[in-house]
């Protein structure tokens, strides 16, 4: 017999919004099950069961922004911590790409649960993805997230001759970070101080971590590609919409 799933889970399994938007509007009676309302919070149904959602809900859901920032160094991806800023504060009128393609209109309502989906460590630079569209932050971060990243990472090596190919084998296929199996990793020389890794994980700081291991000290390191969304040209420290044409 199939057991019943909580309402907001099998809402984020469809692809409707994240768990917490189907709570918001489950409480708002912005759900149907069947064709009948359903507004108690923890509320389940059976998957054959059919879920709606109501216009508000999609009105409010189309309205929600998603941001494309390259990120500096010197800011954290999330909340402040010890004295550094958020990448958030840069998502202002006067840092908005001049060639920014978007008909949106920037407003202040568009700051309010604008999360970063995934991070950049302090250090890191490129492209930083905030939305308050849970939708994108489930794909991008959820449990079964499996879009590619990609970075150009400046490294040196820090034992006399050049890396071995075997030390680049087992960073292609063969580490471990905090006691777990990495995913296969593509890691290819761009030239004779940048690697280009492409990623479909996102442990902290795992790419310094994975070069460390191999004998590699990161000099710097750029997040130019998130899926098929590209970081381009956009300068460091603006931002611009994701367009409505495009799809990570």
């Amino acid at each position: 017999m199939t057991e019943p799933l909580r309402l907001s889970k099998r809402m984020s399994e469809l692809g409707l919004c994240s768990r917490r938007e189907a709570d918001e509007w489950i409480a708002r009676g912005w759900v149907r099950v069947d064709g009948v309302v359903v507004s108690e919070l923890g509320s389940k149904v059976l998957p054959h069961q059919r879920v709606t959602v109501e216009r508000q809900a999609e009105a409010e859901q189309a309205r929600r922004v998603t941001i494309l920032l390259n990120k500096p160094m010197g800011y954290v991806s999330g909340q402040a911590e010890d004295g550094y800023l958020p990448a958030v504060v840069l998502v202002k009128p006067e840092n908005r790409w001049s060639e920014d393609r978007s008909a949106q209109q920037f407003h202040g309502s568009q700051l309010k649960s604008l999360v970063p989906a995934g991070r950049l460590d302090i250090d890191s630079i490129g492209l930083l993805v905030l939305t308050q569209d849970g939708r994108i932050a489930k794909q991008l971060v959820g449990e079964d997230a499996a879009i590619d990243k990609e970075y150009l990472v400046r490294v040196e090596y820090t034992l006399p001759g050049k890396l071995p190919d075997a030390q680049m084998q087992r960073l292609r296929h063969g580490l471990t970070l905090d006691g777990k199996k990495l995913l296969p990793a593509k890691v290819t020389w761009q030239n004779e101080d940048q690697l280009r890794f492409v990623l479909r994980e996102g442990k902290k700081r795992q790419i310094r971590r994975m070069c460390e291991a191999v004998g590699l000290k990161v000099l710097g390191l750029k997040r130019v590609r998130i899926g098929r969304v590209m970081l381009g040209d956009l300068p460091v420290g603006q931002w611009r919409y994701l367009d409505a044409s495009e799809t990570f």
